[in-house]
């Protein structure tokens, strides 16, 4: 179970911490041109905060673990981004964007799935 989860925490952080880049780097333009075309209804402040968010979310997911300090920041992390993928379907269901719905879906399941096994062996 130990491998299975430190496989989907890398997976999560690896996705995490480009999309976090991404959001907290580039021009609205570049995220637009990049299909994040949700990005244009918030003040670039939130895009940023989202960002910043799923750095620190993709750091959590993976530092606590190989640095070998404060074990309960990997499961916190992975209920913090599982909170911004059901606040993503949210806005995507409003907006009737059913692919990224789908996607944020995915990636909610395996961040509570992280957050279920880490709490557990705690």
């Amino acid at each position: 179970m130990n491998t299975t989860l430190w496989i989907i925490q890398g997976i999560l952080a690896a996705m995490f911490l480009m999309a976090g880049l991404t959001k907290s780097t580039q021009s609205l333009e570049k995220l637009l041109k990049s299909g994040l075309a949700w990005a244009e209804r918030y003040p670039m402040s939130t895009v940023r905060f989202i960002g910043v968010s799923e750095l620190l979310g993709g750091l959590g997911l993976i530092l606590p673990g190989l640095l070998g300090f404060y074990p309960i920041l990997t499961p916190l992390s992975a209920s913090a981004l599982s909170l911004v993928m059901i606040l993503a379907m949210l806005h995507h269901n409003k907006h009737k964007e059913t692919k990224a719905i789908a996607f944020n879906l995915v990636l909610l399941l395996l961040a509570a799935f992280v957050a279920y096994g880490r709490f557990s062996t705690l």
